[in-house]
């Protein structure tokens, strides 16, 4: 179809329902421009067929349409939810997205005989007691290291709480009870563990009026030292409060989203109110938002983001949202009425303000960023002459190698692309079937499996091939692509200079120029500094997290009787294989499918 010709959509309209679902629109080549959700599929789908649109971005959308299709739901709810999916599996140009978090962290009660307290991330179940979410991990172990200095709760796992003789670091730094060794009466911890809880539920006068109670009582028994040990829970309980000036005084669990504009650059900041206190914020920056209004993007992130977290009692907007359906279908997710409100008390307007402000201060650093990064890229640019189609972002692959002494060899290759380092499009490679240390053959061995499917037309070829290392290493990769026919794509070594001092680094070139050394302040060597340390960090995480693997599991390997059910065993109750040479034989007869015998032939071999 002709991208002038216009979509009639009469007859589709005559047959939609007026039921809710969710619309794709598509264009003539049945490409997905646009995924939908509606309460009333007839009504939302004719709106896009009037003569005038609000949106020039929406009318943009609406020229290129060759067909609709549709899908009828039961509920708002399943429409939200079927619209959510699509949208991450097909992600339509004319959507706009936000980045999925995936999950945010918590801070974890376990219901062990004596409680852990702990950081975690992941599905929640009901084997524990879950308190957040957290907008950071840093938010979460600043409130456990609290937690530890007013109620001391053991932080431990139970592979090394089960297997302790003596009390650990945090005892002596009067960060841990000790409860691992008896030095506190179990009623007492649990007492412990109670007040722990109703503190992260911002109950927090409670606890301060239990715990006063408990020191008066301590002093009428002339436990002295005890009653001070609750002095001291009293005083960091009221210091919190002190520190915590936004605190809500209802011990409230609320959201506060804003949208802010600037610049022609739009920011959504979530905050968080848990349990009356605010445990900070978290900005995200939407992708194919161009030409969309503030209020579009506060209901996309809104409809993306509360199908995989948890909905908290009220929701706080900077934004009235006219459409009620996000309300609707989110108050039937969580089976409960969730007030999407404007604040109006002086409290809740202090908290919007505050996500405003550092929405702002996001914005101004990511354009700060932004401008940096296009004044390096263009410095590269004109430095090698890079080939690039207009409008087209560079792609730069780079390459690095770690290992210990030859041992885990892997090789990683990141890439950079759109003014940052695309983490999605990283890779690793675990390098075999070489000479232990071979740097030159486990470069090749990478590049050769990175570009195969680059060769055969099944990935996109880069602009830039980065090697780290000099000329051998840059020898080692071109002939790899001599061999898959790809020789014509740009290389550069980045070689380290006299003292391996950043700054120092010497460009070595694939096609037998002379070698050159930049400024140091050279905008082009700060991108590929930049490009090539990542590529390191990445390498080097790698390579750790599998002579870790090696070394756990090599020695229990090499005992008779031990495969992979019984060391698996092994590992889970002890920890690892230091917490397995610490153990006696008594111990290990504890653990499943390990027989005395077993044991004896075990602690001799790791003794």
């Amino acid at each position: 179809m002709p991208m002038d010709e216009t979509y009639d959509a009469k007859d589709l309209l005559a047959t939609l329902t007026e039921l809710p679902g969710v619309y794709r629109m598509l264009d003539a080549k049945g490409n997905v421009l646009y995924v939908g959700k509606a309460k009333n599929l007839k009504k939302r789908v004719a709106s896009y067929f009037r003569q005038n649109h609000p949106s020039p971005r929406i009318a943009l959308m609406v020229a290129q349409i060759a067909s609709v299709e549709t899908t009828v739901t039961r509920s708002e709810a399943e429409a939200l939810l079927l619209e959510n999916n699509l949208i991450k599996s097909l992600a339509p140009r004319y959507n706009i997205l936000f980045r999925d978090d995936k999950s945010y962290p918590y801070i974890v009660i376990t219901r062990d005989k004596q409680p852990r307290l702990g950081f975690f991330r992941g599905n929640t179940n009901r084997t524990a007691d879950y308190f957040g979410p957290f907008p950071s991990s840093l938010a979460v172990r600043e409130s456990i290291n609290l937690l530890q200095r007013m109620f001391r709760l053991r932080t431990c796992e139970n592979s090394v709480f089960n297997n302790r003789s003596r009390p650990c670091l945090l005892y002596q730094i009067k960060r841990c009870s000790g409860p691992c060794v008896g030095l506190i009466a179990p009623e007492i911890y649990a007492q412990d563990v109670q007040m722990a809880t109703l503190f992260l539920q911002g109950r927090h006068q409670e606890v301060i009026g239990r715990l006063t109670e408990a020191m008066d009582q301590a002093a009428t028994e002339l436990a002295f030292e005890q009653a001070a040990l609750y002095r001291d829970q009293i005083q960091s309980l009221r210091h919190v409060q002190d520190k915590q000036y936004i605190e809500s005084e209802r011990g409230e669990d609320v959201d506060i989203v804003v949208v802010v504009e600037e610049g022609g650059m739009l920011c959504v900041n979530l905050a968080m109110v848990r349990g009356g206190r605010h445990l900070g914020d978290k900005t995200q920056f939407p992708s194919n938002a161009a030409d969309s209004s503030p209020l579009e993007v506060l209901a996309a992130f809104l409809n993306q983001h509360y199908l995989a977290h948890p909905i908290p009692t009220r929701i706080y907007l900077n934004q009235v949202l006219p459409d009620s359906e996000v309300a609707a279908a989110l108050a039937e997710l969580a089976k409960r009425p969730v007030p999407m409100l404007v604040p109006r008390l002086t409290m809740q307007k202090m908290w919007v303000e505050m996500a405003e402000q550092n929405a702002r201060l996001a914005i101004l650093a990511r354009r700060n960023v932004l401008l940096r990064q296009e004044s390096r890229l263009e410095a590269l640019h004109e430095f090698l002459a890079l080939d690039s189609e207009e409008g087209k972002e560079i792609r730069i692959e780079c390459f690095d190698i770690s290992h210990t002494q030859g041992e885990s060899t892997v090789a990683s290759c990141v890439v950079y692309q759109g003014n940052g380092m695309r983490k999605s499009d990283y890779r690793r490679f675990n390098i075999h079937g070489i000479q232990p240390g071979d740097d030159y053959a486990a470069i090749r061995q990478a590049v050769l499996r990175r570009y195969e499917k680059v060769a055969s037309g099944g990935s996109v070829a880069p602009a830039l091939i980065l090697i780290d290392g000099g000329k051998g290493q840059l020898g080692s990769a071109l002939s790899a692509l001599e061999e898959l026919g790809l020789a014509h794509l740009p290389m550069l070594g980045i070689a380290k200079g006299e003292a391996r001092k950043p700054g120092l680094e010497i460009l070595v070139f694939a096609d037998g120029r002379e070698p050159v050394q930049l400024a140091a302040e050279h905008p082009a060597l700060h991108l590929l500094q930049e490009i090539r340390d990542e590529a390191h960090r990445f390498a080097i995480s790698g390579h750790r997290a599998q002579r870790s693997k090696t070394r756990r599991t090599s020695r229990l390997d090499e005992i008779a009787g031990i495969g992979p059910k019984r060391r698996k065993a092994l590992i889970s109750h002890f920890g690892g294989l230091q917490g397995i040479s610490n153990a006696g034989v008594d111990q290990l007869t504890a653990v499943p499918g390990i027989s005395r015998d077993l044991a004896e032939i075990i602690y001799t071999a790791l003794h």
